[in-house]
């Protein structure tokens, strides 16, 4: 899954885009092997502060527009925590919506995906938790970060499930209010998720638990991520969200090559 951001403050310079760059970037992503392309008009990175649906709608509408025309056989996802932009979004074009938030910012977004029928990523945030105070709540897990998670996620799933929601994806947010040491304590166990009987999504590319540690930038981390990326799919993981689809493309071939190495810890 490649990653357009219709931003002007995502936290990875480079993958930020306007609607006449969006439609090569897109083409270059199918070339290079992408099956999806989650596009989105609002930064959640820690710090950022929401912005209002009908903003997100003017970013991402003419994006999604573009890529459809360009890259045909992409899968467009929309990264949206709005029932409006999911709307629009799915009749622009996307089929898939990514939500950070899990519906605990707009209660119509979940009926409002059930009702369009489409695949749906389900991210853990910690209740009461925004992109601006997430980091705040790294002390609510205490020592059992893994086991919150599973907990959200599975309940969260089968609400989901009791709504008619058929193909939904399973993402534990690795960066979204976790410590540095909650997110690799979650990487160890990614493949516990798996259990839960759906598809896990891991989004780890060029974030801070990869820069930070090694004293580098986002720009400096795409080995980083490209050894972190192989790990995870030995865990389980069946998507890989990335700033750079040919290297995630490649870890994904050297992982086959492996005979897709058995998951760790089953």
């Amino acid at each position: 899954m490649g990653i357009l951001n219709a931003t002007p403050d995502s936290f990875h310079a480079d993958s930020r885009t306007d609607v006449q760059a969006a439609g090569a970037a897109a083409g270059a992503m199918q070339e290079a092997g992408a099956t999806f392309v989650d596009i989105g008009g609002m930064s959640s990175r820690p710090g950022a502060e929401l912005i209002e649906a009908d903003e997100e709608i003017e970013r991402v509408i003419p994006v999604i527009e573009a890529v459809r025309e360009a890259a045909p056989k992409l899968v467009i996802s929309c990264d949206t925590v709005y029932a409006a932009t999911a709307r629009a979004a799915v009749a622009a074009g996307a089929g898939m919506i990514n939500d950070i938030s899990a519906g605990q910012f707009d209660e119509a977004l979940l009926p409002t995906v059930a009702e369009l029928n489409v695949p749906y990523v389900l991210m853990h945030l910690p209740p009461g938790a925004t992109p601006a105070t997430m980091q705040k709540f790294t002390e609510s897990y205490g020592d059992k970060v893994v086991t919150h998670i599973w907990d959200f996620l599975a309940n969260r799933l089968a609400e989901l499930r009791e709504m008619g929601m058929k193909d939904i994806i399973l993402d534990p947010g690795f960066g979204f209010g976790k410590s540095q040491s909650q997110n690799y304590e979650l990487l160890k166990n990614l493949h516990t998720f798996r259990h839960l009987g759906a598809p896990v999504l891991a989004g780890m590319s060029r974030k801070g638990m990869l820069y930070k540690p090694l004293k580098t930038t986002p720009e400096g981390s795409l080995a980083a991520t490209a050894a972190v990326n192989l790990y995870a799919l030995q865990q389980g993981a069946s998507i890989l969200r990335v700033h750079d689809v040919k290297e995630g493309v490649e870890v994904v071939k050297l992982w086959r090559l492996l005979g897709e190495t058995p998951v760790v810890g089953e």
